[in-house]
């Protein structure tokens, strides 16, 4: 059964999440008894109010699909998955890893978004040898300093390299650029010949992005490279627009987290030619992604999957996959030596996890969006086959200007 614990979740949406799996899926309110055969239970954290409420959404929905279609039993035990939320707040978040491993007795921990939680997290799961599967948050030291740590989302270097490669192999020139984000472009795209007019941090809590984006006009780079965490890129979006650099000739680019699929039909035609990379779209055209898409719609009252959806999907993958390979023992140094090397393919397409630095091996996307339908898409145009550090090789893809 599945069993779900929902912390200061609006009571509308927890009506409606809770609509959506049952008559499908055995459902159990926290507090009910489950029974008597063995329980395995997963604590989600997730930023279900906040400013990444967002995000929280899209790892509910994510997380009611797959049981959903996976149902609650593996390898002969029942399966809780007990969700709660953190605001997106660091001691929120750890305190909530506390009582999830002491009160409820989890054998994994996963969620996390953004990085302050998953950083905040990681002494206490280190300690009591817990497997933390981090699904939002990004900062490439995570898997590195932390070894239960086992990531599903992307390192942020993972995304932001092909984007400066794809940049300077297209006529981008001069441009204007968390901390991962800038780094990683700024040594890619000056590796590659290209000149950084200026770099500009703007305050994750400050609203107002007009005098920087002012700068950024200004300042007259070939293109204008953004990243702002996906729940928090609405805002930019729309006064990016209002100040008229759609229309500037200063091209638009950055990690797909500013073109979020959830939100993108919101934020109008002045999007349409913005170019990001990702390791997912709502687009991606295959057989499995069309069918992962229309679930997911069917399980948010319409909201398309987005980066964030398919990194919780894909770890609830993971986590029963490493379940069954352990055949049932939930010791946490046992399901880390299941989830090391583990491949499957995905919504996204095939994936691994890499077995030195338990990062995800995946397919990186240059988009474009494009109206399709009606609708506005991020349009896969060319990708970066790589692992979790800086090499990128382009197995395919089409030039600058051709249009799918």
């Amino acid at each position: 059964m599945l069993r779900l614990t929902l912390e200061k979740f609006g009571r509308r949406l927890l009506v409606g999440a809770i609509a959506t799996v049952a008559g499908s899926v055995p459902f159990v309110i926290a507090g009910t008894k489950v029974g008597a055969q063995d329980v395995i239970k997963i604590g989600l954290s997730a930023p279900l109010t906040g400013p990444f409420a967002e995000n929280g959404k899209q790892m509910i929905a994510a997380a009611k699909l797959f049981v959903e279609q996976n149902g609650t039993t593996v390898a002969g035990s029942q399966v809780q998955l007990i969700i709660r939320d953190d605001g997106g707040a660091p001691d929120q978040a750890k305190r909530i890893a506390q009582e999830f491993v002491v009160n409820e007795k989890v054998a994994v921990l996963a969620g996390y978004n953004p990085t302050p939680t998953a950083l905040a997290v990681a002494p206490f799961d280190t300690q009591a040898r817990i497997p933390e599967i981090v699904v939002g948050a990004v900062a490439s030291i995570i898997t590195a300093r932390w070894p239960y740590i086992v990531r599903t989302m992307y390192a942020q270097s993972q995304v932001t390299v092909p984007m400066a490669q794809w940049a300077a192999k297209n006529g981008i020139k001069r441009y204007s650029p968390g901390l991962d984000a800038e780094k990683a472009f700024i040594d890619e795209f000056t590796a590659d010949g290209g000149e950084i007019v200026e770099a500009v941090r703007v305050p994750l809590q400050n609203p107002d992005y007009a005098p920087y984006l002012q700068r950024a006009r200004d300042a007259k780079p070939d293109a204008l490279f953004v990243w702002v965490p996906g729940g928090l890129a609405a805002a930019l979006m729309r006064q990016y627009a209002e100040r008229g650099l759609n229309k500037s000739g200063i091209r638009l680019i950055g990690v797909g987290d500013i073109t979020d699929d959830a939100v993108l039909n919101q934020a109008g035609d002045s999007m349409l030619g913005v170019t990001t990379s990702m390791q997912y779209s709502a687009a991606h055209p295959s057989p499995m992604n069309k069918a992962f898409v229309e679930g997911f719609k069917s399980a948010s009252n319409g909201t398309r999957p987005d980066h964030i959806g398919v990194a919780v999907y894909d770890a609830l993958d993971l986590i029963y996959a490493a379940i069954k390979k352990t055949g049932g023992d939930t010791n946490g140094d046992a399901l880390i030596a299941a989830m090391k090397g583990m491949a499957w393919e995905s919504p996204r397409g095939p994936v691994s996890i890499d077995p030195e630095t338990r990062e995800t091996v995946q397919d990186v996307y240059i988009r474009r969006v494009e109206r399709v339908n009606g609708e506005l898409y991020n349009v896969e145009f060319d990708v970066a086959q790589k692992s979790h550090a800086r090499a990128v090789e382009f197995r395919r893809g089409r030039s600058e200007g051709d249009s799918r």
